[in-house]
């Protein structure tokens, strides 16, 4: 078992072991090149090799079809509220689904580019809920649908994507799954354009993962600048600038770690054994609460506060003596928050458990 205290930080977070200790061991000399990753040219045949691996084996892994082109782009999540408006609203309406902080985030940038137009919303219930496909009010001439399927601060998740079609809508899906990108498998069916920032489950912060649908690609607005063009990312390859080639390596680290463990299919059966190892323990305890709707909690991000919240810092006191690192909520809703994303191993939640049960004890 490892002696590494187990950090359950919503990002940046932590990042598979075996993966930090391979980049060490490649720090100042990559495959005997005798030069850093961070020190290569972008375009010479060293970093080049490296990219082609990276897009392949995260092609591979989210079986992402050969019509959808991937970009690694600069900005984070937050960039793309703006750039995905940008380049797919034609400066006209479009629909958001407003489930929590990050998506109302969304909502709110692009009122800068077009007309958003608030589809749903699970703010009545202080966003423990999400609202049902069937009851959004879509508009008839909105240019895409925009969700985030896995809200970090308040712990909702779309544990299946809506079907647009059958909601007798033809716009394209737009989702932002930062929070849970690569915890599970996704139908590409339903989906027009996936992106999310790196450091909760792919690596570093650094770079942005855009997956877009190619016949989504060439109706930038005008002032949409080149580097955030989706047609001229794709068309040069992700290099029309010089890309964040370090969290690029990184981000392909991980994915050769994810093929080792089997894949996304394997890595979903684990997520949803440390949910449910979490939840069931927080359930049956009246001590601590998740006020989340159990059909919408998030295997990735798990809220969770305790009853009496004036001994809030002695459990996070006891918690990082005990190892367990990280653990206090978003300051937006308060409490705890406990993110279990890929390279959390069980024994981590085990752990979290262990100590939930104990610091309950003494105050008893």
């Amino acid at each position: 078992m490892s002696t590494r205290p187990y950090n359950f930080s919503a990002g940046p977070a932590a990042m598979p072991l075996e993966v930090l200790e391979q980049a060490a061991a490649e720090m100042t000399n990559w495959h005997g090149s005798g030069m850093g990753v961070m020190e290569m040219s972008h375009r010479g045949k060293e970093f080049v090799s490296i990219y082609e691996q990276t897009e392949a084996d995260l092609r591979e892994l989210l079986a992402i079809p050969s019509n959808f082109k991937i970009l690694f782009m600069q900005g984070g999540g937050i960039a793309e509220n703006a750039i995905v408006p940008l380049n797919l609203s034609r400066g006209e309406t479009i629909d958001v689904v407003v489930t929590g902080s990050w998506s109302g985030k969304s909502y709110k940038e692009a009122s800068k580019y077009c007309t958003p137009h608030l589809a749903a919303t699970g703010e009545d219930s202080h966003f423990t809920t999400l609202p049902t496909p069937a009851h959004w009010q879509l508009s008839p001439s909105a240019q895409y649908v925009h969700i985030c399927t896995n809200e970090t601060i308040h712990g909702v998740e779309f544990h299946a994507l809506p079907d647009l079609k059958a909601l007798g809508c033809d716009a394209p899906l737009v989702i932002d799954f930062s929070s849970h990108v690569l915890s599970r498998s996704i139908d590409w069916s339903k989906v027009g354009v996936a992106f999310g920032g790196a450091q909760k489950n792919i690596g570093p912060a650094g770079v942005t993962l855009v997956v877009v649908r190619e016949d989504l690609l060439g109706h930038a607005l005008k002032v949409c600048p080149s580097a955030f063009n989706y047609k001229t990312v794709a068309d040069n390859g992700s290099m029309y600038n010089t890309p964040p080639t370090y969290s690029i390596y990184m981000a392909g680290l991980t994915f050769q770690w994810l093929k080792r463990q089997g894949g996304v299919a394997a890595m979903e059966q684990r997520n949803i054994a440390k949910a449910q190892l979490l939840y069931d323990f927080l359930d049956s305890s009246s001590f601590y609460s998740n006020k989340v709707a159990h059909d919408c909690r998030s295997r990735m991000n798990v809220p969770f506060f305790l009853a009496d919240e004036s001994r809030n810092d002695a459990f996070l006191a006891g918690a990082k003596a005990a190892g367990l690192l990280q653990l206090k909520g978003h300051k937006s809703v308060g409490g705890m928050r406990a993110s279990i994303y890929n390279a959390m191993p069980i024994e981590g939640v085990q752990a979290l458990v262990d100590y939930l049960r104990a610091f309950e004890k003494t105050q008893a």
